[in-house]
């Protein structure tokens, strides 16, 4: 098995797997609060090998998709840790 093809697996097997968990943690506990950061990484991770995967083709829509999903997952992720940051700041006691 050549080094595409392991990469191009890697990512469908990441991405998917984080999915269907996330969808799956979805519909049994109605929120995935506490996995959302995780999840979230393993699709920065799926979207990495997708780049590197359109690099070694030369395929510029797979590169430009793969991109746009780092990007988006990025954001998202910094979101989740900002409110999570947020979140667990420690308020003054108003004496």
């Amino acid at each position: 098995m050549t080094n595409r093809l392991v990469i191009a697996y890697s990512a469908t097997v990441i991405s998917i797997s984080g999915r269907f968990i996330f969808l799956y943690l979805l519909y049994t506990k109605k929120s995935t609060n506490p996995y959302s950061l995780l999840f979230s990484i393993m699709n920065i991770v799926s979207s990495s090998l997708w780049i590197i995967y359109s690099q070694m083709l030369s395929d510029t829509p797979l590169l430009v998709r793969g991109s746009t999903d780092l990007i988006l997952f990025s954001i998202s992720t910094f979101y989740i840790i900002y409110n999570r940051i947020e979140v667990n700041k420690i308020q003054p006691d108003n004496k």
